[in-house]
């Protein structure tokens, strides 16, 4: 693969599956799971801490007892003498319902009721209610609310019922108490309902005086009225009918004469458009009413339809016949106009009649109206009178009668509240309440735990596991290598439970895998081999950089275990020790003193003479030399580039070791003229802010990563028990069970002679 083509330090491979919403809530719950399990004591000790401190401070409480008494009800009582019937005070009594329970309810523990209670029981100075005997009486107010404190008051829902409750540490005290509040209030009430009603009969009687003497004086006034304006005896609506009839028949009758007058003057007007020239143009309604008109119009238009005639035959103005018709219409001419004008006048008269007759009805109907606005003007004095002595008799008739039913109600000295159940004393106590406070004490408990477990997990920022690497970081998983321990290095077939034999001579943990190529940490190591190999199977990569974020992430093992595994492999390999600042392969593979890289680049040595065979076959080492003023250059350099394209020549695998990225910019020179670069992460101590920065620094060079490989897994913590059926034999490794195969009698197989490092 060409530079070009690499992907950036950091990012995710192509190609690779995006989880969907089932796997991200597998995920939280696993995570959740791994933090139970791993944090279960904290969760376990909030728990039992929070449970036992909620039972000895609920055990540390007194006992409280309380007794309690029932009350009820009934609103409408407080007049015996109403109608109970009457739908006006049934949607008044439900309006007020509820205020009026909310104010009793108040009163029960008023300073009013309470004060009475402490009067009569003489709590100011009993030790059985303050628990202790006091020197002097204690203040009534302090008093007052110390029992207020202890009263409770519960209303029944749906009904009149109400519960007295009072708490106190003796029972017999208790009862005593809830039965005193209740009497008292009871008491109270009555001596509100007689006071009420006695005031009312006194207030009573002093408005019914007052409203008697204005009765009196508004029927004078009406009578006065009456006869000031000499009303008749009748009502008065009797006579403004009699009044409206007879505007009503003047009305009419101005109405019929006006109506006349106009069909005269209308008659009149079209007379006096017949003319001598046109004698003969008489409304058609004359014609119908008189036939002598309309014969002397018949004659006269005959005269001159026979004049025509003659004109038509050729007769002139002088001839005998023509002027006979002259003479015969001039005469019905003369006839017709007569007979219009006799009419004329007729009408006329007629006319002037009717106006006169129309004067007069006008007349007498204004005389009329004149006089129904006096007897309506006298109607609403006349009524508002009437009314006032109306509003009078019904004010007293009202005070009277509830005058009555006041001081009967006064005499009957009724109470609407009465006891259903009187008190008894408690037998068991109410607080405190064991297992609700055990309860609620390790539903704390738990809920801490929790919030602690997962605060802690949340602080916890380090790498442990592969999806660590793959999620959060967005790295390649390359595999894991196990935590370099007594278990690393046991026998192959040790049976499980089993405590192993251990091993007598030292051994250095870096070369685990060629030491014991059946334990656990050699598995892995091939299995770290597999995935390089399979990386890029055409075009594998042969310069391989091992570094880590920071000192101490165990990159140095990682680089040696890659480089043994590929060593195993049958491939010529050879490991170069690029750490300038704390080189350490020349004490892994005893070349502690001889010439190395630095000496090859400065030109002190050969290449043929720094590297050298180990212990390992097929694997070459190059240390690391003397530790030169200015590493950062001679890493630079392009005499160390071309060092590496000849080592890539000469072997087919070449691993370099590196200082970590955090401290030094070393490896970010070294993995811009590699292959590739493996990033080491070791499990639960690299943070993720940590690898981050070193994979930043990879990124801003460009370098091409390979994967990540997780160091020092330790399979026995929860973080990893999901892992561990399925690393199981890389964790204890594969081998011949104890008693079978070539180990069998204890002897070790070749080049496992070394005992792990205490």
């Amino acid at each position: 693969m060409s530079k070009k083509a690499r992907p950036k330090a950091g990012g995710k491979e192509p190609g690779r599956p995006a989880k969907g919403g089932l796997d991200d809530a597998a995920a939280s719950l696993l995570w959740v799971w791994r933090a139970l399990r791993k944090s279960w004591p904290i969760l376990v000790a909030a728990t039992l801490l929070a449970t036992g401190a909620s039972l000895l401070y609920t055990k540390s409480l007194p006992r409280i007892y309380e007794a309690q008494t029932t009350l009820e009800f009934d609103p409408d009582v407080v007049r015996p003498l109403g109608d109970r019937n009457d739908p006006k005070a049934f949607w008044a009594m439900m309006t007020d319902q509820q205020e009026y329970y909310e104010t009793q309810f108040a009163i029960m523990t008023s300073d009013r009721v309470l004060s009475a209670v402490v009067r009569d029981m003489g709590l100011t100075s009993s030790q059985e209610f303050w628990g202790f005997k006091p020197d002097k009486p204690m203040p009534l107010d302090d008093t007052v609310a110390t029992l207020r404190s202890m009263v409770k008051v519960d209303p029944v829902k749906m009904s009149r019922l109400v519960q007295i409750k009072v708490a106190h540490t003796s029972p017999p005290l208790a009862r005593s108490l809830c039965d005193a509040v209740a009497r008292a209030y009871i008491g109270q009430n009555l001596e509100k309902t007689v006071s009420g009603t006695s005031d009312a009969v006194v207030w009573l009687n002093g408005q019914l005086d007052h409203y008697k003497r204005e009765l009196t004086s508004t029927e004078n006034d009406l009578q006065e009225f009456r006869k000031h304006n000499e009303l008749p005896s009748t009502t008065l609506d009797d006579v403004s009918k009699v009044a409206r009839l007879e505007m009503q028949h003047y009305s009419e009758a101005l109405s019929r004469t006006r109506t006349r007058k106009a069909e005269l003057s209308a008659r009149n007007a079209e007379l006096s458009k017949v003319t001598p020239d046109n004698p003969d143009q008489v409304p058609a309604s004359e014609l119908l009413t008189n036939g002598f008109l309309s014969s002397l119009r018949t004659q006269y238009q005959s005269a001159v339809r026979e004049k025509r005639e003659h004109m038509a035959e050729g007769r002139g103005e002088n001839h005998p016949l023509v002027k006979k018709s002259d003479e015969k219409i001039a005469s019905t001419r003369k006839d017709l106009l007569e007979e219009i004008k006799n009419i004329q006048g007729a009408v006329q008269r007629d006319l002037a009649i009717l106006q006169r007759q129309e004067a007069g009805e006008a007349a007498l109907y204004e005389a009329a109206s004149k006089r129904a606005v006096d007897l309506n003007l006298k109607e609403l004095e006349y009524h508002r009178l009437d009314r006032q002595r109306a509003q009078n008799e019904k004010v007293y008739s009202l005070l009277l009668e509830q005058m009555k039913q006041a001081d009967l109600a006064r005499m009957m000295n009724v109470n609407n509240v009465r006891i259903v159940d009187a008190p008894s004393e408690p037998k068991v106590p109410i607080r405190p309440k064991v297992p609700n406070n055990v309860g609620i004490g390790f539903a704390i408990g738990l809920a801490v735990g929790l919030a602690l477990v997962f605060l802690r997990e949340q602080l916890d920022n380090t790498v442990k596991t592969p999806e660590d690497l793959e999620e959060r970081l967005g790295l390649t998983f390359l595999g894991l290598l196990p935590v370099l321990d007594e278990s690393s290095t046991e026998r192959p077939g040790t049976p499980k439970g089993k405590r192993p034999r251990r091993m007598t001579n030292k051994m250095v943990p870096e070369l685990v895998v060629h030491e014991r190529p059946l334990s656990g940490i050699a598995e892995a190591a091939r299995a770290v081999r597999t995935n390089l190999t399979f990386m890029n199977p055409d075009h594998p990569h042969r310069l391989i950089l091992v570094t880590s974020a920071a000192p101490g992430e165990g990159k140095t093992t990682v680089a040696c275990s890659i480089a043994i595994s590929l060593a195993q492999a049958g491939l010529r390999t050879c490991i170069i020790d690029c750490d300038f600042r704390r080189p350490r392969l020349h004490r892994i593979f005893g070349r502690a003193g001889d010439a190395g890289l630095t000496n090859v680049l400065v030109g002190d040595a050969t290449l043929d003479e720094v590297s050298a065979t180990t212990v390992v076959d097929n694997l070459s080492c190059i240390p690391s030399g003397p530790i030169p003023p200015n590493p950062g250059d001679m890493l630079h350099s392009e005499k160390f580039k071309g060092l590496l394209v000849e080592l890539a020549r000469r072997f087919d695998r070449v691993v370099v070791d590196s200082p970590p990225l955090a401290a030094v910019s070393d490896s970010a020179v070294i993995s811009t003229v590699v292959d590739g670069t493996v990033f080491v992460v070791r499990a639960g101590k690299t943070s993720r802010t940590l690898a981050t920065q070193g994979l930043r620094a990879l990124a801003d060079v460009d370098a091409y990563l390979i994967g990540s490989v997780l160091n020092a897994v330790d399979f026995r913590k929860n973080d990893y028990s999901y892992y561990q059926q399925y690393y199981y034999y890389r964790r204890e490794g594969y081998g011949p069970i104890e008693g079978e195969g070539p180990v069998a009698g204890g002897d070790d197989p070749p080049g496992t002679s070394a005992s792990p490092p205490n």
